[in-house]
């Protein structure tokens, strides 16, 4: 280690290294640092420090002539190590630039990570003096894009179908996706003639800015798979490149465009990878403890409202800044087109609880550039009074949940679940329709990357998380599934034609209802994870989708739905359904029949042995004259077994014929006075002129 020469004064912006003429301009943010120094390393792994000269407020920088592109770089803070006043300072450990674009590799948690002297009875008194450096990922400065990624295709959130997917599970068993497991593969040509075969319209990746793999996984042969531990808010995951350029990302980004399919980012500013007291000081914690973190009255301790240990700290305008700069950076360096905000109530918690108006979320709200993509809100956290659906700002889309249960009980035949059902595909009005809000802010699943996977919904009716090595009490309990009298796979046909009929049967609710349909990868294929519910640390198969396996036949009707869905903006409205009459005919545009034809009564709706939801929709009412349509569909829900339903009376000259039947995906035509709705079975009708 060698103490540089040379460096000049630079300025306070922007954030992290910037490449200029002549140099690199550091700016580092810390309010309690007493000297922050950057660190350049050479190919042998030899270290030159320089410590920054100048502060503005709590910006530390400088700019150092002669380093350009491609140099590895860390940051050392100086400062006091004071734990009981929330300071963790130790210039021994090497820390990554919260704003560095690429690091070389993800961290491997090794005890000289740790800021103090981990094991050691009273250890948390004092600084660990082992250097990190030798066991760091370092960062790399890179030179500013050439050019933008091409723009997006922009739909609006009536025409929006997300599919969650995880970037390696989708590709790394791929037969024709290269390289297998990479943000290349993702937008390969295989890949891209799947999303338009099965209609989506975004892809939401689990998160791929740099993370870390906890010690207590690593020390049991596991790894961090979901992502859920960032600690790069910057940098693409090393582990999803073919390479190590990051442009990579910007490819894809830009094949996908192409496609006219948009990028949604999983992004974790709730809280980072360095974990609690007894975690690695890998960058937040040793530059400023107290600043980057929500801490405890004994400041010794995080708030954990996360339930990883600790809280980012989104009332400090620099920790506001920062995500917004990371935000921003995505979407108009990576050519993003929106985000899905993990655990997103911590995002608005304040000192006395959650906040819709949080300083976070007025500074999201009013940024211009953000402005332009889909926001979705995760609506809860671990926190007390964390659960919070519903009450985020427009023009947040939220995670619907109680879509996701309502939905499975139903199809469960649970007693008395016909009204949620129909709560859940008209919107969640009682949740969303309020504030101007629309009703697509509801995003719409049957299963996503946390819970069973959809044929596991009807495949087990417990859970299998032995292979997390947690004795099998990780995961959710209250999973609403049912293995139909087998548990997990079966041979026989029976038992295998009654689960694909009620897959069929959700899969069709879906995409019949109003608000956001999300998609999980792999339920369009029958995709299993063996009954393992929270497969956070499954880098296996029991993750990776099995295209060998794949039921192609299933995804072509999810194929078909996606074509219905499209086809008839009656289902895909912005504007809720109320049962209200319309201005222009005074037919209500919602109309609840009972089996027998005649209009629901609140008797009925409380009949715990109801199975059969019908429902008539119409464009809503106050729905403008440019956006005005004449279409109506009746769609049947029956979870209970075969049965007639009475239609009503069409008006004349008009007939109704069967568009979708879940149960006999072949069956169509006009029907009379009464069709016949199979057990298990979603139908839809839409009313035509006569021949």
């Amino acid at each position: 280690m060698s103490r540089g020469q040379g460096i000049g004064p630079g300025r306070p912006w922007p954030l992290g290294a910037t490449v200029e003429a002549g140099g690199t301009n550091f700016a580092v943010f810390s309010a309690h640092a007493g000297r922050i120094e950057v660190c350049l390393f050479d190919a042998a792994g030899r270290e030159t420090r320089h410590s920054l000269p100048e502060r503005t407020g709590a910006i530390w920088h400088g700019f150092l002539p002669g380093v350009g592109p491609g140099q590895l770089y860390g940051l050392r803070a100086h400062g006091p190590w004071a734990p009981a006043e929330g300071h963790r300072f130790n210039p021994a450990k090497l820390l990554l630039d919260p704003y560095a674009r690429r690091i070389t590799a993800p961290p491997r948690i090794v005890p000289a990570l740790c800021g103090h002297r981990a094991g050691v009875p009273g250890g948390e008194a004092e600084p660990d003096p082992t250097d990190s450096a030798p066991f760091m990922p370092k960062g790399v400065i890179l030179p500013p894009f050439a050019a933008p990624v091409p723009p997006g295709p922009g739909r609006p959130l009536s025409e929006t179908v997300i599919y969650e997917a995880h970037v390696k599970g989708l590709t790394r068993r791929h037969p024709a996706a290269r390289p297998r497991g990479t943000f290349a593969a993702l937008a390969s040509a295989p890949m891209l003639e799947h999303y338009r075969r099965i209609g989506i319209t975004a892809l939401e990746l689990l998160p791929v800015q740099a993370f870390v793999t906890d010690a207590f996984l690593a020390d049991r042969g596991l790894t961090n798979y979901w992502g859920y531990q960032s600690i790069g808010f910057f940098a693409p995951d090393p582990r999803y490149l073919s390479g190590t350029d990051i442009a990579e990302f910007r490819a894809m980004a830009g094949r996908l465009h192409a496609a006219g399919i948009e990028v949604i980012l999983d992004v974790v500013y709730n809280h980072t990878g360095e974990g609690n007291e007894q975690g690695p000081t890998l960058s937040f914690r040793g530059l400023d403890n107290a600043s980057y973190y929500r801490l405890l009255p004994d400041r010794r301790y995080y708030v954990n409202d996360t339930g990883t240990g600790n809280t980012l700290n989104l009332e400090h305008p620099m920790v506001t800044r920062m995500v917004m700069d990371s935000l921003r950076y995505w979407v108009t360096e990576m050519g993003v087109d929106g985000f899905r905000f993990d655990l997103a109530a911590a995002l608005g918690r304040r000192a006395e609880g959650f906040d819709r108006n949080a300083p976070f979320f007025q500074a999201l709200l009013q940024d211009p550039v953000l402005a332009r993509v889909k926001l979705i809100a995760e609506p809860w956290d671990l926190g007390p009074g964390g659960y919070r659906l519903g009450e985020f700002p427009a023009p947040f889309l939220e995670w619907n949940d109680r879509y996701r249960d309502e939905v499975r009980a139903f199809w469960r035949g649970d007693a008395g679940a016909a009204a949620g059902l129909a709560a859940r595909i008209t919107g969640s009005a009682g949740e969303f329709d309020h504030s101007g809000r629309p009703a697509t802010s509801s995003v719409n699943f049957l299963a996503a990357h946390d819970g069973f996977t959809l044929a596991d919904v009807v495949s087990y009716a417990r859970k299998h998380n032995e292979a997390n090595g947690e004795d099998n009490r990780d995961g959710h309990d209250h999973n609403l599934s049912d293995n139909m009298g087998v548990e997990g796979p079966t041979d026989d046909p029976t038992i295998r034609a009654a689960r694909n009929r009620r897959v069929r049967a959700m899969l069709t609710t879906l995409y019949l209802s109003q608000g956001t349909p999300m998609l999980l990868a792999g339920d369009e294929l029958g995709r299993t994870q063996g009954g393992n519910n929270n497969a956070y640390a499954q880098d296996n198969e029991t993750s990776w989708l099995d295209w060998a396996a794949a039921d192609m036949e299933l995804a072509a009707y999810v194929a078909r739905l996606a074509a219905f869905r499209r086809a008839h903006p009656i289902l895909r409205q912005t504007r809720f359904l109320h049962a209200r009459p319309r201005e222009a005919d005074g037919v209500p545009d919602l109309v609840w029949h009972h089996p027998e034809g005649r209009p629901m009564t609140s008797e009925d709706w409380r009949d715990p042995g109801l199975s059969v939801v019908s429902a008539e929709l119409r464009t809503a009412s106050g729905t403008p004259p440019y956006d005005a349509r004449e279409e109506v569909i009746l769609a049947v829900f029956n979870a209970g077994p075969d049965r007639e339903v009475k239609l009503p009376e069409p008006p004349a000259g008009r007939v109704w014929r069967l568009a979708l039947d879940s149960a006999d995906p072949d069956r169509g035509g006009v029907a009379g006075d009464r069709i016949g709705v199979a057990a298990q079975s979603v139908v839809a009708l839409v009313q035509e002129r006569a021949a």
